[in-house]
């Protein structure tokens, strides 16, 4: 019980970060589950593959929540969205592949350049640049997607962080980029997990919460409050200093990337 209790209390950051911040609720739980996994003693072998395919297999609820809210808005392309869907699905599959290559340091530490990556951009806005309808052609979308899908199943993201620039260059405005980068969320999450399931190695793991790398207590706890607290912290960031939340968060998971890399 305790255990479900631990995973619920990530949710609930998970989700605030996520409603408050739109920036996935991954760069929360992969780190955390990676501390709970050890803290309980689990074997360390694969604990950050494990880490991220449960926090792709929470992706799958989450973004199905997100998807809806903006469907109901008008936001997706959903035409540009059938237009992506091949490169993201193989892009997702391809980055669970690859991690399955890496050792569970290894990973950890391809997580932790991401993360300090991500923390650097919280505070540098985007340059404006010139715009080109190019990249709504099949091949740079496959090409775009496939490479969006593999880093974003390789850390355990959405992929959002990406595919929303793109589609800004892209000529998208900000709400149809936005609406179309959740649904982009589900297709990447499904490859990764499914990849993950596909190419995992048991080594005789003896956890019956297991399916491959995908840990069920931990999805079930993380998704248990996150789908609760993601929604309330959208409501939030009508009213709280964005910028200076973005800032404070931002250090934190710079401290917590550079402890992830030389943990």
């Amino acid at each position: 019980m305790i255990e479900l209790i631990s995973f619920a209390v990530i949710g609930i950051f998970a989700g605030i970060s996520a409603g408050l911040l739109g920036l996935g609720g991954g760069l929360v739980t992969v780190p955390a589950l990676l501390y709970v996994f050890k803290f309980y003693g689990m074997p360390e072998t694969h604990l950050m593959h494990i880490a991220v395919s449960t926090s792709l297999m929470a992706i799958i609820v989450t973004s199905m929540s997100s998807l809806m809210a903006h469907h109901r808005g008008h936001n997706v392309d959903w035409p540009l969205m059938k237009r992506l869907s091949g490169g993201l699905i193989f892009g997702g599959f391809l980055g669970a592949y690859s991690a399955i290559l890496f050792s569970s340091q290894v990973l950890q530490q391809v997580f932790a350049v991401y993360a300090f990556l991500m923390s650097i951009r919280l505070w540098v806005s985007m340059p404006v640049l010139t715009v080109s309808t190019r990249l709504l052609q099949q091949p740079y979308l496959f090409v775009a997607g496939s490479v969006f899908g593999s880093i974003s199943a390789l850390v355990g993201m959405g992929g959002g962080t990406m595919v929303v620039p793109y589609l800004l260059l892209a000529g998208k405005n900000i709400q149809r980029a936005i609406g179309t980068s959740a649904a982009c969320a589900f297709p990447i999450a499904v490859a990764g997990v499914i990849g993950f399931m596909v190419f995992a190695e048991q080594q005789g793991s003896e956890n019956s919460w297991q399916t491959g790398f995908v840990h069920w207590q931990a999805f079930l706890g993380v998704i248990s409050t996150s789908i609760i607290f993601a929604p309330l912290a959208a409501k939030w960031a009508k009213k709280l200093p964005l910028i200076l939340l973005e800032r404070l968060f931002s250090l934190v998971l710079m401290a917590v990337s550079v402890s992830l890399f030389f943990g």
